[in-house]
C-alpha cells in the first residue's frame, strides 16, 4: 500500500504482549487514520459499561497516511481512550516530532490494552519494539522523563509520555508530546492508570507514496501559501494563538463576561508576549513557527524558560481566573506541561472553585485555607500543586469539571459551565452554544465552531459560501465544519494555530473544498477518492463517535444549552432554550439521528457502510449517562 504502512501495534500490558497486526485497507479507506482509525477501534474494544480508569479501557495513538510525507503540517497524532473526565469519547491531538517519529517506523496505529503490574514504557526502533521498565522514572515530570529518555536512548527520538498528574489519574491529565504539545481530553490518566509512563519511538522508514513527483508539486503550493500569505506570515507566523486576545472575547472571572480587545489588560494583550519571546518554534515540517519560545527576564521568576504559550493558557489559566500578569501565566503553564495537565479543565476549574469562594458557596476551610481571591497568583499556582499531586482540597478539583462539582454540591454546578465534561462558556443560542452542544468530546472549538464560524479565514469563508461549496445556513455551516474537521484529524494534519479553513483541508484555497485534498490523496495512497468519499468520511466519523457516545448514555438531555441560574429562571431563558432546542432538532434531522433522543439512526448509519454500529446500538442495554463514575478519593494514588 501507499500512504500507510497497513500496520498496527497491539499492546496488551496485562501479559506483556506486542504484536503487529494488518489493519486492512478497507478500514484504511473508510476511516483513512488518526482520529477515524482509534474511533473504530474504540466502539469494537472498549466494553459500553467500562470505567475509563479500569484495565479495560483501551487507548490509541494515530498520526494519518499526510505524516512523514512531502505535505506541510502534518506531524500530528491522534490520542483516543474513553474519558476518565467524562466517560464519552476522550480524544486529543499533539504535534511535534512523536508522531513523524512514529508513522516512519512504520506504524499507523498503536493499540494499548490492559494494565501492567510496574511501571512500563514501550520502545520502539522501527521493527524493534519492547516493554522496558520504567520504575525509574515514575514520579518524574514530563520534562525530566523526556530528558532521560534521551540519554538513555538518543536525542534523534520522538517522545509522548506523563508527569505526575497521569500517575496521580487527575481525570483531565494528558499525554506531553517531545515536553510542549499537549494531547488532551484524559488520555494521560488513561496512561497512569495502565502503569504506561511513556512510548519513545525512533523511526527512518520511508513512507510509500504513490506518485512522488506530483506529491511534491502540491505540497510546495501548500508550503508556499503559508509562507507567502498576508495573514499567515505576519499574524500567525509572528505571533500565533495571541492573535486571540485582541479578537476571540476571553472570558473574564469565570466567564461572568467576555472581554472586548480594549478591555482585555494590555500587559497581557497580543504584542505584549513579544518582551517575553527569544524565539519562534514549529512542529516538523510546519512552515508557520506559530509558537513562541519565551523566557521571564526579570523578577522572582527571572530565568524561566518555556514555549507553547498559547492563548487558551492565557484565556484559561489567566484572565478567566482572575491572574493579568504575564510571569505567573508562563509559570502555570510550565507547570502544567511539566504535570501533564490540559490547561483548559485546570483553569476551568480554578475560576470555578474561585468563583463559589466568592460567592460563599465554598469557604476557606473548604479550600484547606488557601486565599483564592481572583489575582492571588501565589495560591494559584501552590493549587496547581496540589491539583496535579491530589494533595487536600486539590484532590476534588482534579476530579475534572463533572466530578468536582457533584464531590462539592451546594447546586455549585450552576456556575460550572461544562457541556459533557468539559466548559467553553455559556453562549445565547447559536453556531456558538450549538456547536458546544454537539461536539463529540464535550464542548469544544475545535469540532467545528472555529471554522462554522469563519472567524480566521477573511473573505475565503465567505467565498466558499457564495460559491455553494459551504451552506450559507448556521446548522449547514457547522455540518460542513464538523466533517472537515474529522477529516483532517483523520489525516494527520494540524488544523492550525488560528484554526482556518486552508489548514483544515490541503489546497482549499486552490482547489475548493476538497478537490486539492482529493489530488493530495490520490498522490500520496494511490486511491482516487472523490470529493464525495471524503465527505463522507467526515460524516461517517462524526457519527460514529455520537453512536460511541450514545452506547454510553449519551441522549439529546446532554447537547445543553448552558444558563447560568440568573437566566434560567427568566421568560427570555426560557426562550433561548427553546430557539435552541428548534436549532437542535434540525441539526439532528440533518446529522441523520433521531430528533427525540439524539442517537444515530439506523438509517444514516447503514448509509454510511456502518450497519454493524446500528445492530451493536439495538442489541444493548439503555444507558443513562451522568458523567465517569467517581471513585472515594483516599482510592487515588498520591504524588
Amino acid at each position: 500500500m501507499y500512504g500507510w504502512f497497513n500496520c498496527r501495534l497491539r499492546v496488551n500490558l496485562t501479559i506483556g504482549s506486542l504484536q503487529r497486526e494488518i489493519i486492512g485497507e478497507q478500514v484504511l479507506r473508510a476511516f483513512i487514520g488518526g482520529r477515524g482509525l482509534n474511533d473504530w477501534v474504540l466502539f469494537q474494544e472498549v466494553p459500553a459499561d467500562a470505567d475509563p480508569l479500569s484495565s479495560d479501557n483501551v487507548i490509541c495513538f494515530a498520526p494519518g497516511p499526510l505524516t512523514g510525507t512531502a505535505v506541510p503540517m502534518n506531524s500530528r497524532c491522534e490520542v483516543s481512550t474513553i474519558g476518565p473526565h467524562s466517560n464519552i469519547l476522550g480524544d486529543g491531538n499533539g504535534g511535534n516530532i512523536f508522531p513523524y517519529k512514529m508513522k516512519r517506523s512504520g506504524l499507523d496505529q498503536i493499540v494499548v490494552t490492559g494494565r501492567s503490574e510496574i511501571p512500563v514504557y514501550l520502545w520502539i526502533e522501527n521493527d524493534k519494539v519492547e516493554l522496558c521498565d520504567a520504575s525509574a522514572f515514575w514520579g518524574m515530570n514530563t520534562w525530566e522523563t523526556t530528558d532521560a529518555l534521551k540519554k538513555i536512548h538518543g536525542s534523534d527520538i520522538g517522545v509522548a509520555c506523563i508527569g505526575q498528574a497521569g500517575e496521580t489519574l487527575v481525570r483531565f491529565a494528558s499525554v506531553i508530546f517531545d515536553k510542549f504539545s499537549s494531547a488532551a481530553r484524559g488520555a494521560g490518566a488513561v496512561m497512569g492508570s495502565k502503569h504506561l509512563k511513556a512510548i519513545v519511538v525512533r523511526g527512518s522508514k520511508k513512507v510509500p507514496v504513490a506518485d512522488e513527483v506530483k506529491l511534491k508539486l502540491l505540497a510546495g503550493e501548500d508550503r508556499e501559501y503559508f509562507l507567502t500569505n498576508p495573514f499567515q506570515k505576519e499574524t500567525v507566523s509572528r505571533v500565533g494563538t495571541h492573535h486571540g486576545l485582541g479578537y476571540w472575547f476571553p472570558g473574564w472571572h469565570n466567564n461572568a463576561k467576555y472581554l472586548s480587545s480594549k478591555e482585555v489588560p494590555q500587559q497581557i494583550h497580543t504584542e505584549a508576549w513579544a518582551k517575553y519571546q527569544t524565539g519562534r518554534a514549529a512542529c516538523h515540517t510546519c512552515p508557520s513557527f506559530c509558537k513562541d519560545v519565551y523566557c521571564i527576564p526579570e523578577g522572582p521568576y527571572a530565568g524561566e524558560t518555556g514555549s507553547a504559550m498559547e492563548y487558551e493558557g492565557i484565556h484559561c489559566l489567566g484572565i478567566n481566573c482572575g491572574i493579568e500578569e504575564p510571569a505567573p501565566i508562563m509559570i502555570m503553564q510550565n507547570l502544567a506541561d511539566k504535570y501533564g495537565m490540559c490547561v483548559i479543565p485546570l483553569g476551568n476549574n480554578i475560576a470555578f472553585a474561585k468563583d463559589l469562594l466568592a460567592r460563599g458557596i465554598l469557604s476557606l476551610d473548604d479550600v484547606d485555607g488557601l486565599d483564592l481571591s481572583w489575582d492571588n497568583q501565589e495560591a494559584q499556582i501552590e493549587l496547581i500543586h496540589r491539583i496535579a499531586l491530589r494533595r487536600g482540597f486539590g484532590s476534588i478539583l482534579a476530579e475534572g469539571e463533572i466530578g468536582a462539582a457533584k464531590l462539592i454540591g451546594r447546586n455549585s454546578e450552576e456556575y460550572n459551565d461544562q457541556v459533557k465534561g468539559t466548559g467553553r462558556g455559556h453562549f445565547p443560542p447559536g453556531i456558538f452554544a450549538l456547536a458546544h452542544a454537539t461536539s463529540t468530546r464535550g464542548a469544544d472549538h475545535l469540532r467545528g465552531r472555529s471554522w462554522a464560524f469563519g472567524e480566521n479565514d477573511g473573505d475565503l469563508f465567505s467565498q466558499l459560501i457564495e460559491q455553494g461549496f459551504i451552506p450559507s445556513d448556521d446548522i449547514g455551516k457547522l455540518l460542513a465544519s464538523e466533517e472537515a474537521c474529522a477529516v483532517n484529524d483523520c489525516l494527520g494534519r494540524c488544523k492550525g494555530s488560528v484554526n482556518a479553513w486552508v489548514n483544515a483541508i490541503p489546497l482549499v484555497w486552490k482547489y475548493p473544498l476538497y478537490g486539492g485534498l482529493a489530488r493530495v490523496m490520490a498522490a500520496a495512497t494511490g486511491i482516487s477518492f472523490s470529493e464525495n468519499e471524503l465527505i463522507m468520511a467526515g460524516r461517517r466519523v462524526y457519527l460514529l463517535e455520537m453512536a460511541l457516545n450514545a452506547r454510553r448514555g449519551v441522549t439529546r438531555a446532554s447537547d445543553r444549552l448552558v444558563q447560568r441560574p440568573e437566566l434560567r429562571d427568566t421568560p427570555e431563558g426560557l426562550q433561548q432554550r427553546q430557539q435552541h432546542d428548534a436549532m437542535l432538532t434540525e441539526y439532528y434531522r440533518r446529522r441523520g439521528c433521531n430528533p427525540i433522543n439524539g442517537v444515530p439512526a439506523r438509517s444514516a448509519l447503514e448509509a454510511l457502510g456502518l450497519a454493524e454500529v446500528a445492530d451493536v446500538l439495538e442489541a444493548e442495554p439503555v444507558r443513562t449517562w451522568d458523567g465517569p463514575p467517581l471513585w472515594p478519593l483516599s482510592d487515588y494514588p498520591q504524588g
